[in-house]
C-alpha cells in the first residue's frame, strides 16, 4: 500500500465516515422529533399545519371533507370516464366549485382559526365572537359542517343520477329486445338514456356557502 493510498483510507475511515454518521444521525433525530403534519390528498395546501395545532373535532371534519372531496373530484371531473382528470375532460361549474372549496375556502378557514388560536388558545375555544353566539372553534366547525353537508348532497345526487341512467338503460334494452321498434323510436329511447343525468341534477339545490369574509358565496359566484 502506497503512502497516498494509506492517507486516503485514513481520511475515509476517520474523517468522512464519522461526518456522514453525524449528519445522518442528526437528520434521523430531526425527522423523529418533528411534529406530524396534516396530510390530505385532496387538500395538499394543509400539509404545512401540525396535527397537534387543531382540535380533534376539526381534524375529523377535515378527514371527512378530504374523503368525500376525492370521490367528488373523480365523479364531476372525469367527464369522459377514462380514469384520469385532464384536458380531455369537460370543465363543469360543479367541479370548479368543489376545487375552490378544497383549494381555497377550507385552507383559508383553517388559517383564520389558527390565527385566533395563536393569539390565545383558550380564548378561541371558549369566548364568543363579538356580535355572534359562537366561539372561534365553533365558527370553524360550522364552516366545515356546511361544506360536509354540501358534499353529501352532491354525492347523493350522483347516486340517484347514475341510478336513473341504469333504469333508463334497462327500459331501453327491454323495449329494444322484447318488442323491436322503429329506428325513430330507438333514437328517442337513446336520447332518454343520455338525458337522465340532467333530469336528476336539475333537482339538486346547491346551497350558498358562507365565505370567511361573511358574504354568501354560491356556485355561480365561485370563479377560478
Amino acid at each position: 500500500m502506497t503512502q497516498v493510498t494509506a492517507m486516503f483510507v485514513m481520511f475515509f475511515l476517520y474523517g468522512l465516515l464519522p461526518v456522514a454518521g453525524l449528519y445522518l444521525g442528526y437528520r434521523g433525530i430531526k425527522k423523529f422529533t418533528a411534529p406530524k403534519m396534516l396530510e390530505y390528498k385532496a387538500m395538499p395546501q394543509l400539509g404545512y399545519i401540525p396535527e397537534k395545532s387543531l382540535p380533534i373535532e376539526v381534524k375529523t371534519a377535515l378527514e371527512q371533507i378530504n374523503e368525500k372531496g376525492e370521490k367528488l373530484r373523480v365523479i364531476y371531473g372525469d367527464t369522459n370516464n377514462d380514469g384520469k382528470i385532464d384536458d380531455k375532460d369537460t370543465v363543469t361549474e360543479t367541479y370548479i366549485m368543489i376545487q375552490n372549496l378544497m383549494d381555497r375556502h377550507v385552507p383559508l378557514a383553517v388559517a383564520d382559526y389558527r390565527r385566533l388560536h395563536d393569539l390565545d388558545g383558550a380564548l378561541a375555544n371558549t369566548t364568543k365572537i363579538k356580535h355572534s353566539n359562537v366561539t372561534g372553534k365553533e365558527a370553524l366547525l360550522e364552516v366545515l359542517s356546511t361544506i360536509n353537508t354540501q358534499f353529501d348532497d352532491l354525492l347523493n345526487a350522483s347516486y340517484h343520477q347514475d341510478g336513473q341512467k341504469l333504469l333508463a338503460t334497462n327500459r331501453y334494452l327491454q323495449k329494444r329486445f322484447d318488442n323491436p321498434t322503429s329506428n325513430t323510436e330507438i333514437r328517442k329511447l337513446d336520447s332518454n338514456v343520455s338525458n337522465a343525468s340532467s333530469d336528476v341534477s336539475s333537482d339538486v339545490n346547491i346551497q350558498a356557502i358562507e365565505s370567511p369574509t361573511g358574504a354568501n358565496v354560491s356556485a355561480e359566484d365561485i370563479k377560478l
